[in-house]
């Protein structure tokens, strides 16, 4: 196992104690290297984002999505087969599955909407006022107006 060592980083950074963990989570996650099923993540706008997810053949009853803390996860049941044929090659995969996404802070999710095989999960990103960029008031001391007034 690789360990690196991320205190560099942390010496001008405040707040990000927690990308160590992230990055062993990626880490781990494509490890595993499961493609099922296949999804396609886009930025829409500045602060929107939509997950595209790939489920052929699964309704609306099959699927779960749930938002939680920073995690979003869609799951779904396994399909049940109608077994009346004789495959030569069965290629759609009707098995159940779990996959996870980490959502950044301040991200949570809008909607989610089933259409034509894919499942599209929309995201935005919402800063509070209060992280929003503000102007600081510069006041001056009354020792530098003393020295202003004498020159």
């Amino acid at each position: 196992m690789t360990t690196f060592d991320f205190s560099p980083l942390f010496r001008s950074s405040i707040g990000f104690d927690s990308i160590p963990r992230l990055l062993d989570t990626a880490r781990q996650t494509a490890d595993r290297s499961d493609s099922y099923p296949p999804y396609n993540i886009e930025k829409t706008d500045d602060n929107t984002y939509r997950i595209s997810i790939a489920v052929a053949g699964f309704s609306d009853d099959d699927l779960e999505v749930t938002a939680k803390e920073d995690t979003l996860v869609v799951r779904s049941k396994a399909q049940e087969v109608e077994d009346d044929g004789t495959y030569l090659y069965r290629g759609i995969a009707g098995r159940a599955f779990e996959r996870k996404f980490q959502l950044a802070d301040h991200i949570r999710v809008v909607g989610a909407d089933l259409n034509n095989g894919l499942l599209h999960i929309n995201l935005e990103r919402e800063v509070p006022e209060e992280l929003k960029p503000r102007s600081i008031e510069i006041k001056t001391s009354g020792a530098n107006q003393l020295f202003g007034a004498a020159a």
